[in-house]
Parts: C-alpha cells; structure tokens; sequence
C-alpha cells in the first residue's frame, strides 16, 4: 500500500505536468476564440521552444535566464510569421479549409526543425540547480517550482492583457462576435495576428519549461500538444480557465495511473480522457 509521501509526489509530478498541459491548451483556446479554428501548429510551437533554447545556450552562448525570454521571443515572431505567411494569404474563411492549413504547416514546421537541428536527441539543463527540495517525505525539484511560478504568472498577464490593454479587448470582443467587431472597425487581420503570437508565446514558454525534464528533439511538442488539446477539450475548448483546470486534471490523472496502476497507461490516459469527455460532455467541464 503507497505511503503519504509517495501521493504527495505523484500529486506534485501531475501538477508539473498539468501546468505545462495548461500553458498549451491556452494557446489552442485563443486562436480557437479569435478564428474558430484549431491551430495544430501549437504543437510545434512546443517543439521550437526547446530548440531556440537549446541554440541560445549553446550556439548563443546566453546565460540560461537570458535565453528562456529569448526563445520564447523567437517563437512568438515565428508564430507571427506563420500567421503572416501560412494563413493569412487563404482565399477562404472556411474552418475546415483554415485547420488543414495549420496541419500542413505543422508538418512544414516539423521538416524546417529537423533540417535545422537534426534528428538526434539533446538536453538542455534546469533553470536553477537538481538538488531537490524534501516536503513532507516527497521531493520536488527547483524546475517544477519554476514551471509552477512561470506557469501562474503567464495567467496573471493574460489576465491583464485581456481586461486592461486595448489589444485585448479587441481580441476578446472579436472572439465574442466577429462580425459586430469588423463592423465598428476593429481589425480583425491584426487581431488573427495578435492571437497567433500570443499562442505562440504561451507555446515557447511550455517548450522551454519542459525540456530540462524531458528529451529534446523536433518532434517532442508533438505528443505534449495533443496532451494539451486534450486538457483543453477536458475543461472546454476556448475556456481559460477550462483549459487551467483540463490541463491540471490531465496531469494528475496521468500521474495517479502511472503511480497506481502502470506507467504504461500513463500517455493512454490523456486520450481516454478525451473520448470519454466527448462521449459524456462534449462541451467540456466549463464549456459553454
């Protein structure tokens, strides 16, 4: 029979997990709210996080506190570009036509990042030291406390930026009706963009904070997104604080099922997860 101690950490490694589930499921919920699309793009914008703080590190030469803004900074231009580039030249604003865009540039995405930085696996080290910190017989590493307060300050910003900056007023008042908001002049080309680089941003700080835990490669944003589109299916697509709570709730059930049952249900989880919610509630735990 597991101890205290050994739920407390299985509770701390799903919160870990969770926050970064969380950070990625809000990138979906704001292109979703601004276009009504889904971005599968997001899940490179994971991948190209690690990257860029791989090659600010190591090819940059940046001290690591420097090079996380730095990365997540070239992953909100990229994000821009994409936008620019991939989406906005479309001749129709048909949904379904705009999401197999976003899939075809995933896959260019993909193939640019493996040209670029190969196909091997790398590390990146933790933002502070190892040593882990003991609370109450579980241990907790300095990166997850960094996940966690990078995590909780992301959401404090969003916050402000959608209730006291003009940008995100205007991007919330195109996600609550497009065609009012073109009608009183907003724009809504500039909006797309904005959205697009906030998802972008909220992306690169996911694939910065989880790479010292896990391996680096090309393709690593790719499992961790579909996590974070199952959190944000599990809270309700386009909530916030949906997506908070989905991605916190994945985490732990992942962590519950690896600790309790096997570590081989642990990445089947989030995808019986997923169907069942779409079978039972498909609008999501707080879902409109």
């Amino acid at each position: 029979m597991s101890s205290f101690p050994d739920f407390l950490q299985f509770v701390f490694a799903g919160l870990t997990s969770g926050a970064i589930y969380a950070l990625i499921a809000l990138g979906f919920c704001v292109v979703h709210n601004t276009m009504g699309i889904v971005n599968f793009a997001q899940v490179d914008f994971v991948s190209l996080g690690g990257m860029l703080m791989f090659s600010a590190l190591f090819g940059a030469g940046l001290a690591i506190l420097l090079a996380l803004p730095a990365a997540v900074l070239g992953v909100t231009l990229a994000a821009l570009l994409v936008e620019r580039l991939g989406l906005r030249p479309a001749r129709s604003d048909n949904p379904l036509i705009l999401i197999f865009l976003t899939i075809g540039l995933s896959i260019i995405l993909r193939g640019l990042m493996s040209l670029i930085w190969g196909k091997n696996r790398m590390a990146v080290p933790p933002l502070t030291g190892e040593a882990p910190l003991i609370l109450m017989g579980a241990a907790i590493t300095p990166q997850a406390l960094w996940i966690f307060a990078l995590t909780l300050t992301a959401i404090l910003l969003l916050v402000l930026f959608f209730h006291k900056t003009s940008l995100g007023l205007a991007m919330r008042a195109v996600a609550s009706n497009p065609t009012a908001a073109a009608v009183v002049g907003l724009s809504t080309g500039r909006v797309r963009a904005a959205s697009y680089a906030l998802a972008g941003a909220l992306g690169g700080l996911a694939g910065v904070l989880v790479t010292p835990i896990t391996t680096l490669s090309y393709d690593v944003g790719v499992l961790l997104g579909l996590k974070g589109f199952a959190a944000a299916i599990l809270g309700g697509f386009g909530s916030f604080p949906g997506a908070i709570v989905g991605g916190l709730c994945l985490g732990l059930l992942e962590s519950f099922s690896a600790g309790y049952l096997s570590s081989a249900y642990k990445d089947v989880t989030a995808f019986v997860v997923l169907l069942l919610v779409l079978f039972v509630r498909p609008k999501g735990l707080m879902g409109k």
